[in-house]
């Protein structure tokens, strides 16, 4: 029995072409550190990672390539401003959507004094754009907003957000987790002064590793939650203050990175609007295949809109255990998906689905439309109808 993927809300597979073999030629080949060795491979593998910086700023609209930082991941991303700019007195204004990387270093926060406002969402999980300006204060300094919801897909308007945030002189943070590579990002037009993204989703890349790109107005701001050595300026005991060592101790992911650069040189040969329009052709599909499901008692969660969502839908079985259902499907047909509530108990109180939480399916641009097919005749056998 085929296995069918349906989890790359979580991580993507297959990777992009290339990736393995890149992570796996810097190991074999390369194996050297960087800003640490006076030699050429060092001085090489300096310019891939700068290299990348570069494709990264141009794909996401950043300021610069020195704005880039390399994380562990876009938790840590998220973690870094978080912790790095609130203090005591602070108050954060976060959507009811978000997912455990932010809901659980807010909750840390608010034991150190913070305090965090919640901007509503309606059923489908949108923000309520009208009610965002009434939540916000003089003592509010930091908006940090999904731009994907990782439950069901619907998407946020970081736009206007971020514009009223640029009014308001409050520092708008992205969590760009299940967008970047997917939607279009332009961190200035969208007046975003941090964006996180992981590498291992809609950019296609490796795992443990993601990044950081922060307008120099917020980087002045945060302190470096990790310091260490940078393998610059090593005579100062405390960390350097210009981009991106500031915020980069210890040694990088350089296999990640490598790895990473086969993956953007893979989505710009392909292009990325052509792979962005296949995802979303795949997620009107998959939208509408589990809606022919609608009558029978399934519940389809999100805006039901491919123009309004990512490749993420998740359902609701009738009468039927969740956990149950994702067992069967992958036990009796090799379907492969994501049940519980995702790290994101606040949207799914937000969507109805709390405690039970749902069972998730989410695509990606190598996604087939006749595995979609399948798992529309999988849940109908799950169903009984």
């Amino acid at each position: 029995m085929r296995q069918r993927y349906f989890d790359s809300a979580a991580t993507t597979r297959p990777k992009a072409p290339g990736v393995s073999e890149a992570a796996a030629d810097f190991l074999d080949r390369v194996c050297c550190n960087i800003g640490r060795g006076d030699y050429q491979s060092a001085y090489d593998a300096e310019n891939v990672a700068l290299e990348v910086r570069e494709k990264l700023c141009a794909l996401l609209g950043g300021p610069a390539p020195q704005n880039v930082i390399f994380t562990p991941g876009c938790t840590h991303s998220l973690n870094y401003v978080i912790k790095g700019l609130l203090e005591p007195g602070d108050r954060a204004a976060v959507s009811t959507m978000e997912h455990n990387a932010v809901l659980r270093p807010l909750k840390q926060m608010e034991r150190w004094g913070v305090a965090v406002d919640y901007l509503p969402c309606s059923r489908q999980g949108e923000l309520l754009l009208e009610q965002v300006e009434g939540r916000l204060t003089e003592r509010t300094r930091l908006v940090v907003l999904t731009h994907a919801s990782n439950v069901c897909g619907t998407r946020m308007p970081i736009e206007a957000v971020g514009k009223l945030c640029r009014e308001r002189g409050i520092f708008f943070c992205v969590d760009a987790a299940q967008s970047a590579g997917l939607l279009p990002i332009d961190m200035d037009a969208m007046c975003i002064d941090a964006l996180a993204f992981p590498a291992h989703k809609g950019l296609m890349g490796p795992q443990g590793l993601g990044g950081l790109l922060l307008t120099d107005a917020l980087a002045e701001r945060l302190t470096p939650l990790i310091a260490g050595g940078t393998g610059s300026l090593s005579d100062l005991e405390s960390m350097p203050g210009f981009l991106p060592d500031r915020f980069e101790a210890g040694t990088l992911n350089l296999p990640g990175i490598y790895g990473l650069r086969a993956a953007l040189d893979w989505g710009v040969a392909q292009g990325w609007e052509n792979l962005r329009r296949r995802e979303k052709r795949l997620t009107g599909h998959l939208i509408a295949r589990m809606r022919e499901m609608e009558e029978d008692g399934l519940r389809v969660l999100g805006t039901l809109d491919a123009e309004r969502q990512v490749g993420v839908v998740s359902v609701d079985f009738p009468g039927l255990d969740n956990a149950e259902a994702a067992f069967r499907l992958e036990k009796e047909f090799g379907i492969q998906a994501r049940c519980g509530l995702h790290c994101a108990p606040l949207a799914h109180k937000t969507l109805g689905t709390f405690p039970q939480g749902t069972v998730r399916f989410s695509v990606n641009p190598l996604t087939r439309f006749e595995d979609i097919d399948y798992l529309q005749a999988a849940v109908c056998e799950v169903m009984g109808i």
